[in-house]
């Protein structure tokens, strides 16, 4: 299955080393992985992916906002309605499940299936989760 895994960091930085613990635990149930970086790729190619896996972490310590990056990503791709997908948050705040929730409704708003979600503590978690995927 090709799955597009997309990071967005709360600010910009390359994609955290439990983003790519992520992509390694699908591509070790043999599924092609492409990380995408919400803060440097348009998304443009999400249409071409049969899974579309978000990967965010709370815009600050107490709050429960997703970063914006991620709304426009998603607006800009009309064609992944009906997708199956996954939601994860990186455990950093006090509200992580607050603000999983407020990522699964963005993500079913643009029209994606939600059928994983999880808050993930740390990059040997993250792996484990990627093994779950698909199977």
């Amino acid at each position: 299955m090709r799955i597009a895994v997309i990071s967005a960091p709360s600010r910009r930085r390359p994609p955290p080393d439990y983003v790519q613990s992520l992509a390694k635990g699908m591509e070790l149930m043999g599924h092609r992985v492409e990380v995408i970086d919400a803060w440097t790729d348009d998304g443009m190619r999400l249409p071409g992916y049969e899974y579309i896996a978000a990967v965010i972490e709370p815009v600050s310590f107490l709050s429960a906002k997703i970063p914006e990056i991620l709304h426009k990503i998603l607006r800009a791709n009309s064609g992944i309605g009906g997708r199956k997908s996954a939601a994860f948050v990186k455990k950093a705040g006090l509200r992580s499940g607050k603000t999983l929730v407020n990522l699964m409704n963005v993500m079913e708003k643009e029209g994606l299936i939600i059928n994983w979600c999880d808050v993930l503590f740390n990059a040997p978690h993250a792996e484990a989760m990627g093994k779950r995927i698909g199977a």
